[in-house]
């Protein structure tokens, strides 16, 4: 059984349909990439995983209806957010960020420490006095402490300097190969995704038009639904 399975997700804005038939699963230990233009429904997709707007169509982990869930309690059913533009609480520190919503498990201060050690050494000062990589990081790092089954990156490396850019993708492998948990990736960079995803999904239009594995994503798909 698929961990997520979304089955023909639908969602509008108001009188916008920004969702038309959105098709992808995600099973324990798999990276996958959910990729597609500007503007064709890849954040409205995980927006509607994560319960923040309202959508129709099939929507479970393992098996359970996300549909009469609240976004707090996916959030506990083991679906971590690392959302774009990374939104950390800028007036609480580093630690307090990292324990806001932390929950037992694999994840402690001390490992998030081994995987990212800026965030160690600035435990104590305030979040919005961390630069825009860091920021990344502590909000990667808040996303780990909930403990999640799966984990949701939406441009995790968007903006950041290329070194803080290969720190954030070596983090991501370090979770791939280390901790086997499943992850959800959007990023515009293919050729860390390729290297890292074990499937893709792209959407045109609020719609799935390709899925299936990364090694199978030719140029001719690429550059047809990408642009690249």
């Amino acid at each position: 059984m698929s961990l997520l399975r979304v089955e023909n997700l639908r969602a509008s804005y108001g009188s916008s349909q920004a969702l038309s038939g959105v098709d992808l699963s995600i099973s324990e230990g798999e990276v996958t990439a959910l990729m597609g233009r500007n503007g064709m429904g890849k954040s409205t997709t995980v927006k509607a995983i994560c319960r923040m707007i309202n959508s129709q169509g099939g929507l479970t982990l393992e098996g359970q209806n996300l549909h009469l869930l609240h976004s707090h309690q996916v959030a506990r059913k083991g679906i971590g957010l690392v959302p774009e533009g990374r939104r950390c609480f800028t007036n609480l520190s580093v630690g307090e960020n990292l324990i806001a919503a932390s929950r037992p498990g694999h994840w402690t201060l001390s490992r998030i420490a081994k995987l990212f050690p800026r965030l160690e050494e600035r435990r104590n000062q305030s979040a919005a006095s961390l630069s825009g990589g860091e920021q990344q990081m502590l909000a990667i790092g808040r996303a780990l402490m909930t403990n999640p089954r799966l984990l949701i990156l939406d441009e995790a490396t968007e903006g950041l300097a290329p070194l803080i850019r290969q720190e954030i993708w070596a983090a991501i492998s370090h979770l791939k190969h280390q901790t086997g948990l499943a992850i959800l990736l959007i990023d515009k960079s293919l050729k860390e995704l390729s290297a890292i995803s074990d499937n893709a999904v792209i959407v045109e239009r609020g719609k799935t038009v390709w899925s299936g594995p990364m090694a199978h994503l030719t140029r001719d798909i690429t550059e047809n639904y990408l642009g690249v």
